[in-house]
């Protein structure tokens, strides 16, 4: 990530944690800041063990229950798992995923097409309003489809 963007997020987030009146620490900056910059979909033990090494004293709990925080005020989303803990999404854009069941690796992908789907006719009255939606698809990464 170039220090441009990092910058812009990092002023971002700021301005949503002072919207939200959540004061803003050195370790919820350092836990966000290990979110962003992360080359995936960190789940809260990869973020804890980044953060632990500023922080030696920061609990487990404390990383996870900030990471939810930031997914409840819109700094980042909760990815769809399949296999083992929850992920986090720095990625709050409209998107969709791609699932590895082999290695776990989730890969963001945009559509136009999936981004403008309807609702289906059955649906309509189950809820007022929709939204977002997040297609996501389940196989097997090239890397663990190479290793056969």
């Amino acid at each position: 990530m170039k220090y441009s963007q990092l910058k812009e997020r990092q002023d971002h987030f700021f301005t949503i944690c002072r919207q939200h009146g959540l004061k803003i620490t050195p370790q919820r900056t350092a836990i966000y800041q290990a979110v962003i910059t992360s080359p995936n979909h960190p789940a809260a033990d990869d973020i804890f063990r980044i953060v632990k090494r500023e922080f030696p004293r920061i609990s487990f709990d404390t990383v996870n229950r900030t990471l939810l925080t930031f997914n409840q005020i819109g700094l980042l989303t909760v990815a769809e798992s399949y296999r083992g803990a929850r992920r986090f999404d720095p990625n709050v854009e409209d998107h969709h995923h791609l699932h590895c069941l082999k290695c776990g690796k989730i890969l963001d992908f945009t559509c136009d097409a999936f981004d403008h789907l309807t609702v289906p006719e059955q649906l309509n009255n189950q809820f007022a309003r929709v939204l977002s939606s997040r297609v996501v698809f389940n196989g097997i990464c090239q890397d663990c489809s190479d290793r056969k």
